[in-house]
Order: structure tokens, then C-alpha cells, then sequence
């Protein structure tokens, strides 16, 4: 594929990202640089249990239902990824369906609902979804509006340029330079915060995707978010893209559930941590984010 048809793709995604989101859904890019956009998972199979919960309104919705609605982003290659077939991957996407089965709902019977990053709170607080699982940073501003179970992942902020660029080599080299991030995002309030580059340069859109066709055609001169998420996009583009620098915080991934219902925030809790111990996160892990080439194991849950 040349390099400016992945440009149309991208950009054909990113349009019909802001066309979905009045009814809270993101477009799905395709695969930037001509990479495979087929989904391929880690092969683990999640087993429904019989989880025995008591107090929980959030636990006894599910039940009643007889399936789970799971907020989740569907742009971010190894984490939270539809392809064109409609199929969905990634780390995120799997440990989505391990809680789900945690929680004794057979994974095939859960609910996606692509909600971008400035709209996880309100999805939570509103009862459109039960839980959300989508690089979802824990921060004590959050924890006043949703409770978290985790952490399940700790990333770092790092940059994504073009592979020929060669002045941006960390956060201290983007003074004058054009960086994108997405809205609401903690990553784009670092940059803001820290005063990264000048007010002007800071650009801002509902996804990260939109972001990487921006950088793709040089409209931008970087990309900033979680290390998890640059070396996905630049695992599908190796020959455009690269993430350069250390990583310059700690985000530490969390389950978004509904604010106070303290069993149910348990029971997802105890999901997270027999995972970490009987090594099903390990496989996830592997098996997906893991293909980025960096290595991890399980972070120690918050008390």
C-alpha cells in the first residue's frame, strides 16, 4: 500500500470517528503503513465462573442480564483494536473478557461500546456501561467520579514522531514543535501542565488515530500519550513511525466502575489478582501487548 493511501485510510477513520461520536462510538482506522489490519489474539480461552458476590446493584444488573456492558477503545493496535471484519484484540480487549468471565458471563456475550477518553466518566456515572477497560489511568481527580480495580498495567508517557525526525528526542525538545494527543487525556494535560511547548502548539482530538494521521501528514510534529499505545502504533508502521525518549510518568492502567459499589469493585479486584497469579495475565500479555517487544509482569494491585 503507498504511503499516501494509508494516508486516506487514516484519515477516512478519523472522519468517521467524529461522525459516531454523538452516539458514543470511535471509528476504526486501518492498519497505517500498509500492516496486516486482521485481529489475532493470544489464544487464551476464558472459562465463565461461578463467582459468588453479595451487595453489588452493579454484580446483580449483569446477573440479571445474563451479559455485561464494557466501555472500550477500538483504535489502539495490541490494546483495544476492531479491525475491518469487525473483529476485536488487543490487551485490553482481553482482559475485558477474562473479568467478564471472572464475573460469570460467558465473554461472547459482552456488550462493546467505544467511548472516547473525555466521555469515560459520564459513560460510567450514567449506567451506559458496567465497567471500562481502555488505558484507563488511575488519578486521585478520577477517583472523586468512578472507582477503579487495579492497577492491571503501569505505562509511562512517551512520544511518537515520523521515523526521520531527529530534533524531538524527549519531553525537553518540543518546545516550538506541534504535539497531539487526545482529549481529556492525562497525557495531553502533562504536556499543558508542564508548559511542554506553547499553548498554540497543543492539538487536541477524540483519538489517538486522529493523531497519528495528523503526524503521518506532518500536520504535527508528535504524539504523545502512554508508551503501551505509541509502540502499537509503531509496531503496525515501522517504517514511518518511531517512539523516541524515556518515558516520563506513570499511568497506571485501572478498571472504570461505577463510584461506590464497593463489592463489586472487590469482585473485580480478586478477577484481576487470580489472574496475576496463575499466570493467565502473563499469556494475555504475551500474546498481545507483549508483541510491541517489551517485556512486563503483573504490577501489585492498590490497596
Amino acid at each position: 500500500m503507498h504511503l499516501r493511501t494509508s494516508h486516506l485510510l487514516l484519515a477516512g477513520a478519523a472522519a468517521a470517528a467524529l461522525a459516531l461520536t454523538g452516539c458514543g462510538k470511535e471509528g476504526t482506522p486501518a492498519a497505517a503503513g500498509g500492516a496486516s489490519d486482521a485481529c489475532a489474539g493470544s489464544g487464551v480461552t476464558f472459562t465463565p465462573a461461578k463467582p459468588d458476590v453479595s451487595g453489588s446493584p452493579t454484580f446483580d444488573k449483569i446477573s440479571g442480564a445474563g451479559a455485561v456492558k464494557v466501555g472500550v477503545k477500538a483504535d489502539q493496535p495490541n490494546l483495544g483494536y476492531k479491525d475491518t471484519s469487525g473483529k476485536r484484540c488487543g490487551f485490553d480487549i482481553e482482559m475485558a473478557q477474562l473479568v467478564a468471565a471472572g464475573l460469570g458471563v460467558d465473554p461472547a456475550k459482552i456488550q462493546y461500546t467505544e467511548i472516547p477518553s473525555a466521555n469515560r466518566e459520564s459513560a460510567l456515572q450514567g449506567g451506559q456501561i458496567d465497567y471500562y477497560v481502555g488505558t484507563y489511568s488511575i488519578t486521585d481527580e478520577r477517583k472523586q467520579k468512578v472507582s477503579f480495580a487495579g492497577p492491571y498495567f503501569v505505562a509511562g508517557q512517551d512520544l511518537l514522531v515520523r521515523e526521520d525526525e531527529s530534533a524531538i528526542t524527549g519531553k525537553d525538545t518540543l518546545k516550538g514543535k506541534k504535539v497531539c494527543s487526545a482529549t481529556g487525556s492525562t497525557p495531553i494535560q502533562k504536556v499543558r501542565d508542564e508548559g511542554l511547548t506553547e499553548p498554540s502548539n497543543i492539538v487536541e482530538f477524540k483519538t489517538y488515530s486522529e493523531c497519528v494521521s495528523q503526524l503521518l501528514d506532518k500536520k504535527v510534529d508528535a504524539v504523545t500519550t502512554d508508551d503501551a499505545i505509541l509502540k502499537g502504533f509503531a509496531a503496525r508502521s515501522p517504517e514511518q513511525l518511531k517512539v523516541v525518549g524515556k518515558p516520563f510518568s506513570e499511568e497506571k492502567y485501572g478498571i472504570g466502575l461505577p463510584k461506590g459499589d464497593t463489592a463489586f469493585t472487590k469482585a473485580v479486584s480478586d478477577v484481576l489478582q487470580k489472574s496475576f497469579d496463575d499466570g493467565t495475565w502473563q499469556k494475555v500479555y504475551d500474546g498481545t501487548l507483549g508483541k510491541s517487544g517489551s517485556p512486563a509482569t503483573p504490577p501489585k494491585l492498590d490497596s
